[in-house]
Parts: C-alpha cells; structure tokens; sequence
C-alpha cells in the first residue's frame, strides 16, 4: 500500500494538518494538579530514602522537575536525597557514584547523555536499587516519565511548515543528539521536511552548547543574518529546547529581521511571553510540564515501592503554543 505524502498540499492543507496537530497534542485530559489525588490512593513513600539525580537546574523544565520531585517525596512521607550535577558531565558520574554506595531504596535520574550516565544506571541496577528516569531513554530504567517527544516533534515540525507556507530555508540547532527527548525531536523534524521537497535544512546545522546558551545562540544567528542578508533568504529557526529559541528570537530583533520565525520546546515562561508578543519573532513552543512530570516519577516510584507493575513510560500531556492559542495555553499551565 502507497501511502500520501504531503508534499503536494497547499497552505490552506498544512494548516489544517497543524490544528489538528495541536489539537491532537493538547490530548486527553490536561494537567493534573499537584496533589493528584485521585491517583493517590494509598501512596507512602514512609520510610524510603528517594535519590533525585539532576544533570542540572539551570533551565526551567529541570528546576521544575527536580523541585516537584522533593517536594512530592516529603508528601508521601519519605526521605529526598538530592543532587545536582551543575551540568558537569565528570560531577554527575561521581554523584551517581555516591548514590549507588548510599543504598537507597531508589534512584530517579532527571536527564543526561545517554552515554555518560548509562554506565551507572546499570551499576544501580545490578546493586539492586531500582532506578526510573525523567526525559532518559535507558534500558536500565525500570520507568521513563516524559512527555510524548515523538508528538513533540511532530506538531512542531508541522507548524513550523504551515508557517513558512512549505517553502524556504530553516537553520536548525541540533547540539544534544545524545539527549533522548532532543534526538526524537529533531528526527520528527527530519521525518516531517521530507515530505515538503521546498523546504530545506542549511548546512551545517549549528550547535547549541551549555552553558552560556542564549549568549552563544544570539552570536551564532547573528554570524548566519550577516551571510543570508536578504529577506526571506531564512525562513525560519528551530531548536530542540527553548534556550537557544531564546537567544536567536533577540538576535532576530536586534537585526530587524523579525519576518523569520523560532520555534523551540520546553513552555519556559520568557520564551511564552515572546510568542504572545505579536511583534517577535518567536512563532511557537512547544510547552510541557515539568512539574508533573517531577511529580509523576515519584509517584511511580511509590507505585513500584508497593508492588505495582509500571509501563515502560509514562507520558505527561504537552501544549502547542503558537501566536493565536498561546494566551489559553499559559492559562492552563498556570503561568499566564
């Protein structure tokens, strides 16, 4: 069986395809509260001491998350053990290190190149400490809590083509291949401009680094403006997280060349105000919510605690904020 492609649709199409896609994307029902009680039912962490691992907290969704999960761990009654590798690779393994001599009754891992932090999970699970992750795609991980990344990827891509009409070039950031959530994210992107033949990805692809990540991404799109000068030479922008989005939305309206679009992932709250300006270049975001995401990891740690069996992953609904639905999305994420 042929299946359609879509690289014969018009404006008119790949906007409908795109509504459909955000409405697809908001799901079924939205944004538990933090108590969630009526998941709740006869969850205690009493007694258990609960490692917290971040890779780090200097960007929003991973504050978020890592301040969710402390907080729900004394709900339940039981004992935080949290750390924060502050984006050191070399840190990060020495407190994985630590935690894994420590014994605790379990380990939840938020983030981190696969590559790095793997070796560790598996020491943790065959000391037999069971081990569950955020935003981590590990065959050691008993749970993986994230949001639908595949939908992610998908409906952002498809905004980004409705935006553009299907036509033009598109810088990408794709620094953190090795990130689970980002390399989903860029291969929907990937899958989606296949089938859109006048839209094309220039090449090299720029990398986004930690830290000093709006720094660099302001002077990296500001190096690009001065070699595709004219109008319309650039389409639009694109980035796995919101940081670099940041970063080349001021680059964009420091060169007035506010006629291109961002588009980036995460909902942090100065990225949603931008998109809500209408005179910034900022086109959509793709908003997640990372306090529930925190939350819920602890709470399938109290589930598998109790003897419960849990799904390989647990997926947190997301929102596709763009120009005209962003003002209802930051309503329901509680930061409008």
């Amino acid at each position: 069986m042929t299946e359609p492609t879509l690289s014969g649709l018009g404006r008119r199409e790949i906007l409908k395809f795109a509504a459909v896609a955000g409405a697809t994307f908001a799901g079924t029902s939205l944004l538990a509260g933090p108590a969630a009680a009526a998941d709740d039912d006869g969850l205690s962490l009493k007694g258990k001491r609960i490692a917290i691992s971040a890779t780090g907290t200097d960007h929003y969704f991973d504050l978020q998350a890592y301040n969710a999960q402390i907080e729900e761990v004394k709900r339940l009654g039981g004992e935080p053990i949290a750390v924060d590798a502050g984006r050191n690779d070399g840190k990060l393994v020495a407190q994985l290190q630590t935690l894994v001599a420590q014994k605790p009754d379990a380990i939840v891992q938020i983030l981190g190149t696969l590559s790095v932090i793997d070796p560790w999970l598996k020491k943790a699970r065959d000391a037999g400490i069971p081990v569950l992750t955020v935003d981590v795609g590990s065959t050691n991980s008993i749970n993986n809590t994230t949001s639908d990344n595949w939908g992610i990827g998908k409906d952002l891509a498809l905004q980004l083509v409705s935006d553009i009409g299907a036509e033009g070039n598109i810088v990408v950031f794709n620094g953190f291949y090795g990130v689970t959530p980002c390399a989903i994210r860029y291969d929907q992107l990937v899958n989606v401009v296949k089938y859109f033949p006048k839209v094309k990805i220039i090449q090299p692809e720029l990398r986004d680094v930690i830290p000093n990540t709006v720094q660099d991404a302001f002077t990296q799109i500001t190096a690009i403006l001065n070699k595709y000068p004219e109008k319309g030479s650039i389409k639009a922008i694109w980035s796995a997280w919101d940081i670099p989005q940041l970063g080349a939305t001021q680059a964009l309206s420091a060169a007035g060349r506010t006629e291109i679009r961002t588009y980036g992932v995460d909902g942090s709250p100065e990225v949603l105000q931008l998109v809500a300006d209408p005179n910034s270049p900022a086109g959509a975001n793709a908003a997640q919510q990372p306090a529930e995401i925190g939350r819920t990891a602890i709470r399938n740690v109290a589930r598998l605690l109790a003897g419960q069996t849990l799904p390989r992953e647990t997926y947190v609904p997301a929102l596709l904020a763009n120009k005209a639905n962003v003002n209802d999305v930051t309503k329901k994420l509680g930061i409008g």
